[in-house]
């Protein structure tokens, strides 16, 4: 037997996209009803289940619901990261959504059904007690499409031969006691983080392996902020860097002239362009590595030995190899946010996914028919390589610019600190605001128009 919860919006996933479209959406629909169900026993989605020593990679105000700032918005008053935002912990993040979670059931408008299986058709089952549960009426969100891969969660993408000690990321920090090295397998910001990680607790930089398949170009933290004279700023000499280039690559480089973007390696060009935050001295300390394996995809590891399709890598063999090569980004496509099927939340501009749910749920509050909401309110995918990034840049700023010609969203947008492009009311005559603006006024079409060569679109 089944029971009927009668609500509005089923919305699939409880993590960061799913509650800030829940958020957004009961903020301004002051009569909508929603179920939210996730497979783990609260909000956060994989903060639930992230590595202990992970922080936010970007300002803690970029991320969360719109209704709520996460932290307090403070500059951080001393250590490498001085004068630049506060980034919140693993542990602040789950607080935070314990306590957005609990704000939104106590409207008696909003339940949470977790430790539960969404089985299709708008049921879902507890998998504590059984129960069985079906919301006939209710429009299905489905929060999980761009849900991200965790090496606690994944199996590694290759081979573990008899007798090799392989952990993911999260054991690190319960190892017994000191290998003799570590094999840290991976290239984006959870390898990083790792390598920043064990360096810090004093394992020398000669006792690292670091299997990196692809380089990656890096965002540099300090030039993204919110604020708006540094955010947009940015923005103007990233259309400056893309108007004068000669092609995707020319345009990290000279980006990288800019102080925009980071590499490791100054003489390795990066094909990786997912573009995580970094700050300086992270990209100090992990220059400190020299053993970096760059053959591709390891394929198997046994003692002593890390296999590729070209042969065999010696390591120590009482090395440790760290499993940090779950996907983090997914790429299955950009569908339309509104369909029969679903409301599928995806980042509406470049990047900046809490933004993007939370857009999403203010549209569906505050517009009746889907084709309307469709227009306005466009996805926008994430990269991987320079040359998509170009498209990336196309989308997103199309995507943008579809938002900001609408007043009402346009007002909202700028209250919220999910917005890393918004201007405050104070901010707004600030004469360094004023120049940014203007600067990028004067690069955004030359800067448009090359990007479009580059994403074969002009």
């Amino acid at each position: 037997m089944e029971s009927i919860v009668d609500v509005d919006y089923l919305v699939i996933g409880a993590g960061a996209m799913g509650m800030a479209f829940v958020d957004a959406l009961t903020e301004a629909g002051e009569n909508a009803s929603v179920a939210i169900v996730d497979r783990r026993h609260g909000a956060g989605g994989h903060w639930l289940d992230a590595y202990g020593f992970v922080r936010l990679h970007q300002a803690s105000a970029f991320y969360g619901v719109a209704s709520t700032l996460l932290g307090g918005g403070r500059l951080q008053t001393d250590g490498p990261e001085r004068g630049l935002h506060e980034r919140a912990s693993a542990a602040e993040v789950c607080a935070y959504y314990d306590r957005v979670l609990a704000r939104l059931t106590a409207t008696g408008r909003v339940s949470f059904h977790g430790r539960t299986e969404y089985d299709g058709d708008r049921r879902f089952t507890s998998l504590v007690s059984g129960a069985r549960h079906h919301a006939p009426r209710a429009r299905v969100v489905d929060a999980r499409y761009l849900s991200p891969d965790i090496p606690s969660l994944t199996p590694p993408p290759f081979a573990v031969e008899e007798d090799t000690h392989v952990i993911a990321v999260n054991d690190l920090v319960r190892l017994a006691e000191p290998p003799g090295h570590f094999v840290v397998v991976g290239a984006g910001k959870t390898a990083t983080d790792t390598c920043v990680w064990l360096l810090q607790q004093g394992v020398e930089p000669n006792a690292i392996t670091w299997v990196r398949p692809r380089d990656p170009w890096l965002l540099n933290r300090a030039v993204i902020q919110p604020d708006p004279a540094i955010f947009l700023g940015m923005a103007a000499d990233t259309m400056a860097a893309a108007a004068a280039a000669s092609s995707p690559d020319d345009v990290f480089l000279r980006l990288e002239d800019a102080g925009i973007v980071l590499r490791i390696d100054p003489g390795v060009t990066p094909t990786m362009a997912k573009t995580p935050t970094l700050a300086a001295w992270e990209l100090d300390s992990v220059r400190t590595i020299d053993d970096v394996v760059r053959r591709g995809h390891v394929r198997s590891v046994a003692p002593g030995r890390l296999r590729f399709s070209d042969g065999d890598v010696r390591v120590p063999s009482d090395a440790v190899v760290v499993h940090c090569a779950a996907e983090g980004l997914k790429y299955p496509g950009l569908r339309p946010i509104w369909t029969p099927e679903a409301i599928t939340p995806q980042p509406v501009r470049v990047g900046f996914p809490c933004f993007g749910a939370a857009i999403v749920g203010r549209v569906e509050a505050t517009r009746d028919d889907d084709a309307e909401k469709n227009r306005v309110c466009r996805p926008s995918p994430y990269s991987n390589t320079t040359a998509d990034w170009a498209t990336m840049q196309i989308i997103g700023g199309d995507a943008s610019l579809a938002l900001t010609n609408e007043s009402d969203l346009r007002a909202w947008s700028n209250e919220t600190t999910l917005n890393p492009a918004r201007i405050p009311a104070d901010r707004a005559d600030d004469p360094s605001v004023v120049a940014a603006k203007a600067r990028l006024k004067d690069n955004v079409a030359a800067g448009r128009a090359r990007l479009l060569e580059f994403a074969g679109r002009s």
